[in-house]
């Protein structure tokens, strides 16, 4: 139990680094170039998937020595992907549907796919060590 507190504390930190550079480049793509908040929430994330893939397998999980790094990476992203279907649901159902504006819509899309993160990882890449 105590490593696994461990686990989501360092999950924690890699995921607010992660939540800021998704944040601020989605920001930044709306606000200076004018972008659907959608479609920045897409490019952010995308460039936030990569940090995290980086910083989430070198200090939170423990590789699986049975799999190559390249099938790692692919179930990453298509973990990946799959959040990011989930980011821009609930995006889109906050911003459009909803009406909520779309920097308070996406600190709960955040939230949600944070949790779906952790627990697909755990399963599907952690050696568990």
């Amino acid at each position: 139990m105590k490593n696994l507190i461990a686990q989501i504390m360092k999950f924690g930190v890699v995921g607010v680094i992660a939540f800021v550079i998704d944040y601020g480049v989605m920001v930044f793509l709306t606000e200076v170039f004018g972008l659907n908040p959608v479609v920045s929430a897409t490019i952010s994330f995308i460039v936030s998937v990569i940090f995290n893939y980086i910083a989430s397998m070198r200090y939170v999980f423990s590789h699986k020595e049975d799999m190559s790094r390249r099938r790692e990476f692919v179930i990453f992203v298509v973990l990946s992907v799959i959040g990011l279907i989930i980011n821009n649901l609930c995006m889109w159902a906050g911003v459009e549907l909803l009406g909520v504006h779309y920097l308070i819509t996406k600190i709960g899309a955040t939230a949600i796919v944070m949790v779906w993160n952790f627990v697909t990882r755990k399963i599907f890449l952690d050696a568990g060590e």
